[in-house]
């Protein structure tokens, strides 16, 4: 009974080869096993979390999550805002207040200074927040917008607003994803008998994808 060919043992009994690259190769192959293998596990997480985004970003009419948004009125100090030197407008003063008084936890995006009001802009994933403030009265109104829980997906699937913590996982999952493909491709090319074939099933795939562009969208 002839025993399957496998990663491990490509290139034995091949007497064009030498003993050291025939070694070569097969340490090659067993690291990508295990780089295909390990890393595969370990973005699982991650892969999972932008294929199920990927479909709710595609199709938003199906997973059209529910949307809040409110709007608030208040007063700060006067003495905060009307300043004529505006580099001595009390901005970290007006951010706190806002925060506390409103609840806003997202990251400050915006604050412009014109010459009668002041706005600012807090974003986050589903999240913003703006505020515009009159600069003689010191009255000011919150615009406030919450997305539920498939906004807030999506804007983490798009990096939109979520800071550069999240930014550094965005990249992380990109060079996984394509260890895990590159790794992939070494592993067929050293089982002979599911080399052409997976080759070819992968050249389909891309052609395909192709033909979607060509056809549809170029």
């Amino acid at each position: 009974m002839k025993s399957q060919e496998s990663p491990s043992t490509t290139g034995k009994n091949n007497p064009g080869k030498s003993k050291r690259q025939i070694v070569w190769e097969r340490n090659i192959a067993q690291l990508s096993r295990w780089l295909h293998i390990y890393v595969s596990m370990i973005s699982f997480a991650i892969v999972f979390f932008f294929a199920v985004t990927g479909l709710t970003l595609n199709h938003p009419d199906f997973f059209a999550g529910e949307m809040k948004s409110s709007n608030e009125k208040g007063k700060l100090d006067s003495n905060w805002v009307n300043n004529t030197d505006t580099a001595k407008i009390a901005k970290l003063e007006i951010v706190e207040h806002l925060r506390k008084t409103h609840g806003i936890k997202a990251a400050l995006a915006e604050f412009r200074i014109d010459d009668t009001q002041c706005s600012l802009s807090f974003k986050g994933p589903g999240y913003a927040a703006d505020a515009f403030i009159d600069r003689t009265s010191g009255d000011y109104e919150v615009a406030l917008m919450q997305a539920g829980f498939v906004g807030v997906m999506n804007d983490l699937h798009k990096g939109r607003d979520s800071g550069s913590g999240w930014s550094v996982l965005i990249d992380v999952s990109a060079i996984l994803m394509t260890l895990v493909s590159l790794t992939g491709i070494i592993l067929i090319l050293y089982i002979k008998r599911k080399r052409v074939s997976g080759l070819v099933i992968a050249a389909i795939g891309l052609i395909l994808a192709w033909l979607v562009w060509a056809i549809w969208v170029k």
